[in-house]
């Protein structure tokens, strides 16, 4: 599904729709064994309407784009095809990481970093949040040994970047999580030169409240023929 410019010249695409009477479980929309009963355990029973449209074109390694709300349950629908698409845990080398995803607060590091460290624990996954006010020291010491993936605010990303102690060579997958509210506090430049510094060859996948045109800019230049879907204000659970 490609995205196409609009009279206004802003992306639009097909929104994806799932039939409301016909809920599909994890397992049917693609994800491995070791997730679903790591769902279960966790007392998941069944995909948000964002879960059930994301996880099908993410797990298949396509870009996407998706608008939604907090609460919508975003946080599993690109985590979950993340871990799956990791290859084998812990086998990283130095300062490298195959996922990072980018979150506008410390607050929103600590806790997706938690979710996806949760969602993955039986597979052996490791997980890393940086962000300012931590001592840099300490995260030297875990990025050496390589981490399966960082959560990460953009400026201290970019940092690590910077000193080469975070390098995306390995990298997969990048998620910008939040991102018009990325933009709002001022972290367009380090978005851009973040996404600059990965392959070529990985999947970006994008995540926004909003779809204002700036934003709307960086997903031309960074994204590859993305699916998108929207899930309306009134599907928030």
């Amino acid at each position: 599904m490609s995205l196409r410019s609009g009279a206004e010249g802003v992306l639009q695409a097909p929104t994806v729709t799932i039939p409301s009477e016909t809920i599909p479980t994890f397992e049917q929309l693609g994800l491995g064994p070791d997730l679903v009963e790591a769902l279960g355990a966790l007392g998941y029973e069944e995909p948000t309407p964002i879960q059930r449209a994301a996880l099908p074109p993410l797990i298949a390694g396509k870009d996407l784009l998706g608008i939604a709300a907090t609460g919508t349950g975003k946080t599993a629908a690109f985590s979950l095809p993340l871990l799956q698409r990791l290859g084998v845990p812990g086998k990283r080398e130095p300062f490298s990481t195959s996922a990072l995803v980018l979150v506008p607060t410390r607050e929103l590091a600590m806790q997706v970093a938690e979710a996806i460290h949760r969602y993955g624990q039986k597979l052996g996954v490791s997980v890393l949040p940086l962000y300012g006010g931590q001592p840099i020291g300490q995260q030297l010491r875990v990025l050496k040994r390589g981490v399966d993936v960082v959560v990460a605010t953009p400026g201290r990303a970019l940092d690590h970047l910077k000193r080469q102690s975070l390098l995306l060579d390995t990298l997969r997958t990048v998620v910008l999580d939040e991102a018009d509210e990325m933009l709002d506090m001022g972290f367009a430049e380090d978005l851009e030169a973040i996404l600059e510094a990965t392959p070529e060859e990985r999947q970006t996948v994008l995540f926004s409240a909003t779809m204002p045109r700036r934003l709307d800019a960086l997903a031309r230049r960074h994204l590859r023929d993305p699916a998108r879907i929207t899930i309306a204000k009134e599907q928030v659970q």
